[in-house]
């Protein structure tokens, strides 16, 4: 593998695949220490210091606007929010790494991320969070592990086979995410997010089905050419999107791609057929910046599974790891660490 190359996989799988970074080194004995922690101690370390600041995804912007179910909604999930009434929301649009002033046509920047959080009428709320690429390289976060520790192996002097060749040879899905395509959109607002981890969903008569989400632009997605990506401020996203705004809404379609009998709902790395099902759950129609995004980020933390009655976690361990790693940054930041 090429130097070039070699850098490339390393920048853009540190910094892109969100939920599950590496260990500070090889070097150190920190295996004691639980896997998630691990993750984030090694999103610090490779962002650099920056206290009080995500580990990750740390530049972001926040919008308001809300949800407004389809008639549909309802016949997959008993959620309150996706039933008749239409409920405010708050979403965060983001770069990946823990360096807050990224640019924002970086490699490392990518994927993109959107969290959105939906405020229930009792106070309560349920959140989604999404990536840009609708796939993620492994399974566990024991082998993501494994796959950032090849990576890290690999350095310009490592001898052929590099310890990362040697990885991707082994794991075909890890070989795919790395090289899948990441065009720069035109705006957050033209970005289509995925829901990488499958879901269950229960109606009102008990019915269950596995989904997962999908969050398209509703007048589709729009990308950048590579002369207009090159030629891109390094905050181009985030100077366009209040513009955008104050002329026009913004809109997206909440759907929810079924599966059928056979597909596997607790790997991430197994992308289902576009000709399964998708369902329409609604529409998220966002209206303007909001004044205090900032504190806001800085004071929430978005949970995958912060659930509500009706949707239910899979057992996808990607899924179920999440959270605590989430929890071990957000104490960190509210710390000023």
């Amino acid at each position: 593998m090429a130097t070039s190359s070699n850098f490339f996989i390393h920048t853009f799988l540190i910094s892109s695949l969100t939920f599950f970074p590496l260990s500070p080194s090889l070097a150190d004995d920190d295996t004691d220490k639980p896997v998630v922690e691990q993750l984030v101690d090694t999103l610090s370390t490779i962002a650099g210091p920056h206290p009080g600041i995500r580990k990750n995804h740390a530049k972001g912007i926040v919008v308001l606007g809300e949800f407004t179910p389809s008639a549909e909604a309802s016949s997959v999930s008993s959620a309150e929010h996706l039933q008749s009434a239409s409920t405010p929301v708050t979403i965060r649009f983001s770069n990946t790494t823990g360096i807050p002033d990224i640019a924002d046509t970086n490699p490392s920047s990518f994927p993109k991320g959107i969290a959105i959080r939906f405020q229930l009428a009792d106070n309560s709320y349920t959140d989604i969070v999404s990536i840009s690429v609708n796939r993620f390289p492994v399974a566990t976060p024991e082998d993501f592990l494994g796959l950032l520790n090849a990576v890290a192996a690999s350095g310009p002097d490592t001898p052929a086979p590099k310890p990362i060749t040697q990885f991707l040879a082994s794991h075909p899905a890890a070989k795919t995410f790395v090289e899948i395509e990441k065009p720069a959109p035109v705006s957050f607002a033209t970005q289509p997010f995925y829901g990488v981890n499958a879901f269950k969903f229960i109606n009102k008569e008990g019915e269950v089905n596995y989904g997962r989400y999908q969050i398209i632009p509703v007048n589709g997605p729009e990308y950048l050419t590579d002369e207009q990506r090159a030629a891109a401020g390094n905050n181009y996203l985030f100077e366009e999107l209040p513009k955008r705004l104050k002329q026009n809404k913004a809109e997206f379609i909440l759907a929810l791609q079924l599966a059928e009998k056979g597909d596997e709902v607790n790997d991430p790395t197994m992308v289902w057929p576009e000709t399964r099902q998708l369902v329409k759950l609604g529409t998220l129609t966002i209206e303007s910046i909001d004044p205090n995004g900032e504190q806001f980020a800085k004071q929430t933390m978005f949970n995958p599974l912060a659930l509500t009655d009706g949707i239910e976690a899979s057992k996808d361990p990607i899924l179920l790891a999440r959270p605590s790693a989430y929890a071990i940054s957000y104490g960190r930041r509210l710390s000023g660490q």
